[in-house]
């Protein structure tokens, strides 16, 4: 799909969080999913790195996924992305390698 029809069609994804309203510690649920998806990119980078790949928010509707030639692919929802992920990659992304883990666990 093309970038403009993937910002433009809706995507609600279970992934995506709450609704509209107040949330946590009198925070705004949009804040707060602000928030969650920060942290689910801070989180999911560093796994991508493993496969040489980085994640982006984009404007909280979608993600960039870019790889290190500087290729990217707009990803809708967080659900999306393993499969995108192990495409540019060009491997499978499996969360369960051995190196990946070690690496996880040694990281500060």
């Amino acid at each position: 799909m093309c970038g403009l029809c993937g910002v433009l069609s809706p995507r609600e994804h279970w992934t995506d969080g709450g609704q509209a309203g107040e949330g946590p510690n009198g925070r705004s649920v949009a804040e707060t999913r602000r928030r969650e998806r920060a942290n689910q990119v801070r989180l999911a980078n560093k796994v991508l790195a493993h496969y040489g790949l980085t994640l982006a928010d984009w404007q909280g509707s979608s993600f960039v996924l870019s790889n290190r030639t500087g290729a990217s692919e707009i990803i809708g929802h967080f659900g999306a992305l393993w499969p995108s992920a192990a495409r540019m990659a060009k491997r499978p992304c499996d969360p369960l390698d051995a190196a990946l883990i070690a690496g996880l666990e040694s990281a500060p």
